[in-house]
């Protein structure tokens, strides 16, 4: 028992070690072309080596070499030097940034002093990136190789083609790695070119630098990111790629930060841990501040310290996303009532600036995250492995079992994972609290729906977050109100200029004013239909009424009256009245008859 317990402190230091022991031997080499002699110069790739050599040695790396404008056989004599040096390493990244371009559809870095008058040249002049494969082979965990290097060829308009069918593409061509455990990674998909930038960097070279060395961070994910920073950064022009498949373990360029182990010959060690576990399965500020007052050291302490800090930088960053939805509500209402315009420039200015500020708070939430669910693992596999250590779970004193609880296996940290990944995917909008509601289930739901996966929305698992890990970009597609746009992964207001008006379409028209009308004067015409109409009536009814006065006359007396155009008599005797028809002017409709 005695020597059990004397080697523990040996296997805690093993396990527990420095962190550039656990990654192995990582060696990089960084090319960067842009003084070319007989092509345009370039002006971002010397630059871009620069910021990615220092992003390398800051991460540890045990060999950086940086060289820049180099010969063809400047470049072959390099590249033989880096092969000796990973052929004890276990992680080897090669960069590349210059011109690069692809023949028959085999791709070719251009050495500086590249001509290339015929299309047969660049067999001889430039390097095959079969070349740069080799070099790197020999790593035992990963073979990285980065090409920023998709711009147009230089050479396109003046290179002589000796077979008319030979293809030159535009951009570099699709690669499926021979080798195991090898990614190959284009700052523009195959097929496809690259851009600058506006700045002294290339968008894809500033993602790299932000993303791939998170500590912790697997190299597949860190690409994801760097995919996601690109197409937001050029408008979704330009899409990075990376080819190759590695294994089911996660492969990250710089290991978490372990934490110091604490002797397990500590006969205290099971209270402080079973403090621990409470503490973690409440899981806030203040039940880690309590664990803490009362366990100032040691190795549980430095364990609840990042969890802290964990904490903190989730607090950090809902507060910059909330300073960031204001500034930028603040930008859009100057813009929509027409203020100054310098206001207007002051207010994009801030809401620009706390953009950024939600972007470095979200990068650290992150990194802080994978750090304590990486050392938290870590104090799992020690209780599980370490000879002589306490079990992982120990009885609370009301007799209850207290679980050891993981980032994985904790209801609450799992959820919060879990809801974290959502949001990154695009399926989920709320806070990551933990607390796994109708919002989570509907979320995750949604996931289902556009990943086409079928896990159990009910309660967060370890295979929805490995699920909604595995997927490097945004799932669920952005859906925006009416009178909002999507932008990246946010809403922005449709803010329309003076006399236009959002229409169904979600577009800005130019509004439409009726014009008032004038009704014109009524003009008196004319009618000479009517006229005769009227006098028609006229005449019709004088011979009518000339009929009913003789008819009248009859029935009074039996005297008839003889009426005409100019007046009435009575009938001469022995004479009498008959009907012949017509009337009017000229035409009297009785006639007087005498026998």
């Amino acid at each position: 028992m005695r020597s059990l317990l004397g080697f523990c402190p040996l296997f805690l230091a093993l396990l527990f070690g420095a962190a550039p022991a656990l990654a192995g031997k990582r060696v990089a080499l960084v090319l960067a072309n842009s003084s070319y002699q007989y092509a345009p110069s370039l002006a971002n790739p010397v630059n871009d080596g620069a910021v990615m050599a220092k992003t390398l040695k800051d991460a540890g790396f045990e060999i950086v070499e940086s060289r820049h404008d180099l010969s063809a056989l400047e470049t072959r004599r390099v590249l033989r030097d880096f092969a000796d040096a990973t052929r004890d390493a276990d992680i080897a990244v090669v960069y590349y940034a210059g011109h690069g371009i692809e023949v028959e559809g085999s791709n070719y870095l251009i050495p500086v002093d590249a001509k290339l008058e015929r299309d047969t040249d660049v067999y001889d002049q430039g390097l095959s990136l079969d070349r740069v494969l080799v070099a790197v082979e020999p790593a035992k965990q990963l073979r990285l190789v980065i090409l920023d290097a998709c711009r147009d060829n230089p050479f396109g308009k003046t290179m002589k083609r000796t077979v008319v069918s030979r293809g030159i593409g535009r951009g570099l061509a699709q690669v499926e790695p021979n080798s195991p455990n090898t990614l190959i990674a284009y700052s523009a998909k195959a097929g496809f070119t690259a851009q600058d930038g506006d700045g002294a960097n290339s968008p894809f070279t500033m993602a790299l630098s932000k993303h791939l060395t998170t500590p912790g961070l697997d190299v597949r994910r860190a690409f994801g990111f760097v995919r996601d920073d690109v197409l937001k950064s050029t408008g979704n022009k330009q899409e990075p790629f990376v080819y190759g498949s590695l294994g089911g373990e996660d492969v990250p360029l710089v290991p978490v930060k372990a934490v110091a182990a604490a002797p397990v010959t500590n006969p205290q060690a099971a209270d402080i841990r079973r403090d621990y576990e409470l503490a973690l399965q409440v899981g806030n500020r203040p039940a880690w501040d309590a664990f803490l007052a009362q366990h100032p050291d040691g190795f549980y302490a430095n364990l609840a310290k990042l969890q802290v800090e964990k904490i903190g930088a989730e607090q950090a960053h809902a507060a910059a996303t909330e300073k960031a939805k204001q500034a930028e509500a603040e930008r859009d209402r100057l813009a929509a009532l027409g203020a100054q315009k310098d206001a207007q420039a002051r207010a994009a200015a801030d809401a620009k600036a706390a953009e950024q500020a939600q972007l470095a708070a979200q990068k650290a939430k992150e990194q802080v995250q994978q750090q304590a669910a990486a050392a938290e693992q870590q104090r799992v596999n020690l209780a599980a492995a370490a000879p002589g250590a306490a079990p992982a779970s120990t009885p609370s004193p009301a007799g209850t079992s207290v679980a050891s609880l993981t980032p994985t296996t904790t209801p609450v940290d799992l959820s919060r994972l879990v809801q974290t990944e959502l949001g990154r995917v695009g399926c989920f909008s709320g806070q990551a609290d933990g607390n796994w509601n109708t919002t989570s289930r509907r979320s995750l739901s949604q996931f289902n729906r556009y990943a086409g996966t079928r896990l159990d929305v009910k309660v967060a698992s370890t295979d929805a977050l490995d699920t909604v890990k595995s997927k490097p970009s945004r799932v669920c597609p952005l859906v925006c109100e009416h009178g909002f746009r999507a932008d990246g992964d946010k809403c922005t207001k449709i803010v329309c200029r003076e006399g236009y008006a959002i229409n169904d379409d979600n577009a800005c028209e130019k509004r439409r004013v009726a014009k008032p009308t004038t009704a014109k004067p009524a003009t008196a015409k004319r009618d000479d239909g009517d006229e005769r109409s009227a006098r028609q009536r006229r005449q019709a009814g004088g011979a009518a009424g000339i009929a009913a006065a003789a008819s009248a006359g009859r029935a009074s007396g039996g005297v008839q009256i003889f009426c005409n155009g100019g007046s009435c008599r009575p009938v001469n005797r022995g004479c009498h009245l008959e009907y012949r028809g017509g009337g009017g002017p000229g035409n009297d409709a009785n006639a007087e008859v005498c026998n």
